[in-house]
């Protein structure tokens, strides 16, 4: 127990728990971002993580706050949860970001925090705590994204080769300049749409702890989520960068250039609509979109198979860890009656 705990010491565990999270939404997404810039050669890992985090920092304050206003208000409904829902959700997230990073798998943290305040208000509330409308808003989103990822990158694939179907070898060097804008729109977007995720969360945990009087992002909150993701993402998860870089094929530029601008497209897209995207879903969708747009026996689809279990078992296991850190948490560590907690 945590007897005569404050609002304010609540609010620091939240703030601790939330930005530890996103640095390693950050971590893990960075080597999403960067893997065709470091494979194809156009950049080192060192600066494209360097740019990837400048732009992962700008991203929130450039495409508004459509992305934490479904995930922090529209999935669980604010007055049927507390204030462990939050932590449980955000811990539960965390867990398996890290795993993650350990085997060296791309999972959507998007899919792991979702999972993890599903599980957790559903074991606070009951399954009437989740609103049906948001939670079918947000799986399409997950769900249509990487197709709309992996189309897109058909098409522009298409487009490049009919563009430079009597260019030298040099067209090339001409591509790895062009990744650098293409990384850096989609650093942005990833920026927008996940640090936004974590806004959300906070935001939610400010309502419940009673320190504002309806569920906005107050601008102190976009800085500080932006900040962690930046930092997150200049620190990278080089193991990672492996997977996606060279684990489907060897990618050109020609490969980096596609998947990048058509992974940039779909999220900006989303994160301006409000819907919460997985990157890692999208760029490796894209990724293979541009193989397969060349030639289907390119790719190595085993490794996509590897990676899309991974995709399916986040959301689910995120939220069976969350039930238990719930419970835990509600009954075990914070005090009876403190600010968000139900009687």
């Amino acid at each position: 127990m945590l007897p005569g705990a404050s609002p304010l010491l609540l609010l620091a565990a939240l703030l601790a728990l939330a930005l530890a999270f996103d640095f390693l939404n950050g971590f893990n997404d960075s080597a999403t971002v960067v893997a065709t810039l470091v494979a194809s050669q156009a950049m080192s890992v060192r600066g494209a993580l360097a740019l990837a985090a400048a732009a992962n920092f700008a991203g929130p304050f450039l495409l508004g706050v459509a992305v934490a206003e479904t995930v922090g208000a529209e999935v669980a409904r604010p007055e049927a949860i507390d204030f462990a829902v939050v932590l449980a959700a955000l811990a539960a997230a965390s867990l398996w970001d890290l795993a993650a990073w350990y085997f060296g798998l791309p999972v959507s943290s998007s899919h792991a925090l979702l999972g993890g305040i599903v599980g957790a208000a559903a074991t606070a509330a009951g399954p009437s705590a989740i609103q049906l409308h948001g939670l079918v808003k947000v799986a399409l989103a997950l769900v249509a994204s990487p197709l709309a990822g992996f189309a897109a990158s058909l098409a522009v694939m298409q487009a490049t080769r009919y563009v430079l179907r009597d260019a030298t070898p040099r067209a090339a060097i001409g591509l790895s300049r062009l990744q650098i804008l293409t990384g850096t729109a989609l650093a942005l977007s990833h920026g927008g749409n996940d640090a936004q995720k974590t806004m959300g969360v906070i935001s939610l945990g400010l309502l419940m702890l009673g320190l504002t009087p309806h569920f906005y992002v107050p601008w102190w909150v976009i800085a500080l989520s932006a900040s962690a993701i930046g930092l997150g993402t200049a620190v990278g998860g080089r193991r990672i960068i492996r997977t996606l870089g060279m684990g489907f094929y060897r990618v050109r530029p020609i490969h980096g250039f596609t998947a990048q601008l058509a992974s940039a497209s779909v999220i900006l897209g989303a994160s301006l609509a409000g819907g919460p995207v997985s990157t890692s879903q999208v760029v490796s969708a894209a990724i293979v979109g541009a193989g397969a747009a060349e030639r289907k026996s390119k790719v190595r689809w085993g490794m996509l198979g590897e990676i899309a279990v991974a995709w399916l078992v986040t959301l689910p296991v995120a939220a069976l860890l969350a039930a238990p850190l719930y419970w835990i948490l509600a009954s075990r560590v914070l005090p009876v009656g403190a600010p968000g907690l139900h009687p």
